[in-house]
């Protein structure tokens, strides 16, 4: 190969590196495993935090429903201990 056609294979050989150049993933920043176990038991504490309060708001609608039935029972009771004298009678 003269000199004219080994430069064109090297720069050939340039343009193709150049196209097929792989760019990785950039990193921001390095996190410790230290901190990385830290986020973690702070996102598992936030999501506890989120399902307690969503029971506790849970238990706050259930209450009422629960005091309405028991009242309802409670004057169903009423009402039966209060008919079965009269039928006695």
């Amino acid at each position: 190969m003269n000199k004219k056609q080994k430069m064109l294979k090297k720069t050939a050989k340039r343009a193709k590196a150049r196209h097929n150049k792989h760019t990785p993933p950039t990193v921001k920043k390095y996190i410790s495993k230290g901190d990385r176990a830290k986020m973690l038991a702070q996102e598992q504490a936030e999501m506890a935090a989120k399902a307690n309060a969503a029971e506790k708001a849970a238990k706050v609608e259930g209450e009422p429903e629960v005091a309405v039935e028991a009242v309802e029972t409670a004057e169903q009771e009423e009402a039966s201990q209060n008919a079965e004298p009269k039928a006695s009678e």
